[in-house]
């Protein structure tokens, strides 16, 4: 199968510490990808690095055949990359559409001067993004919530909302960092049959950080174990799984 996202050699340092230190990952268009690991292991550390908020001082990233390698957030995100985070980052007080509408602003534009005296051109591109926000919530169950303030639904409808702001963008590979974080068992299943349903609604590739093991056993096709910034261990879900060394590092066992 083609290749979506292959990183090389990818590491950092802060301060004399080397946070993550030759990271190598290979995933395939369409693939539901794992990243799991301790606390501290430095898997937020490889999403922001993905993403443009830290420039990598080794390594190379590519992108479905581009190279993205330290370029700024919003290049990167324009390449196609977009993520969702740990702790929800929604914009509380604009609606629910407006939290869409600002992810389809990447591929939606008009002029300062359109926007200031409502011309055609202004009107049409409102009319164009206000319905692609709708088929997005439609497909989340959240069309019926436009006009609410982001700040005021549920947690779970909010888990849901960014995810839907950043298929917004139309990305190519979207980065999910602890999904399930704060979620009882039935939401949980829930939230991976959600993400089974984006992966083949959108065709889209998935790498995900999770701590939930039921999740990552249930939904990821292969994984890989991150600990002390390096890669422990590789390949096929239930493999690595039942690897010694993650059992002894990363369960506890």
């Amino acid at each position: 199968m083609a290749v979506m996202l292959e990183v090389k050699n990818l590491g950092i340092s802060f301060g004399g510490l080397r946070a993550v230190n030759n990271f190598d990952i290979k995933i395939e268009k369409g693939q539901l990808y794992g990243l799991i690991g301790p606390n501290g292991a430095g898997k937020t550390t490889v999403f922001n690095l993905l993403t443009g908020v830290y420039r990598p001082d080794t390594g190379s990233v590519v992108l479905d055949g581009t190279n993205i390698t330290g370029k700024k957030t919003i290049e990167i995100n324009k390449a196609g990359i977009a993520r969702t985070f740990q702790n929800i980052r929604l914009f509380g007080q604009l609606s629910v559409l407006d939290n869409v509408k600002a992810g389809l602003h990447n591929h939606h534009s008009y002029s300062a001067l359109a926007g200031i005296f409502r011309l055609p051109s202004y009107r049409r591109v409102e009319r164009e993004m206000d319905e692609r926000a709708m088929e997005l919530l439609h497909v989340f169950e959240l069309d019926e919530d436009v006009n609410t303030l982001a700040s005021n639904l549920p947690y779970g409808k909010q888990r849901k909302l960014e995810i839907a702001r950043a298929l917004a963008t139309d990305p190519k590979l979207l980065l999910l960092d602890e999904p399930a974080a704060g979620m009882n068992p039935n939401e949980t299943q829930a939230l991976m049959d959600m993400i089974r349903f984006v992966r083949d609604h959108f065709d889209m590739t998935i790498l995900l950080i999770e701590h939930d093991m039921r999740l990552v056993s249930g939904i990821c096709e292969e994984l890989s174990v991150l600990n002390f910034g390096e890669i422990l261990a590789q390949g096929k879900t239930a493999d690595v799984l039942n690897n010694p060394q993650v059992i002894t590092a990363y369960l506890g066992e």
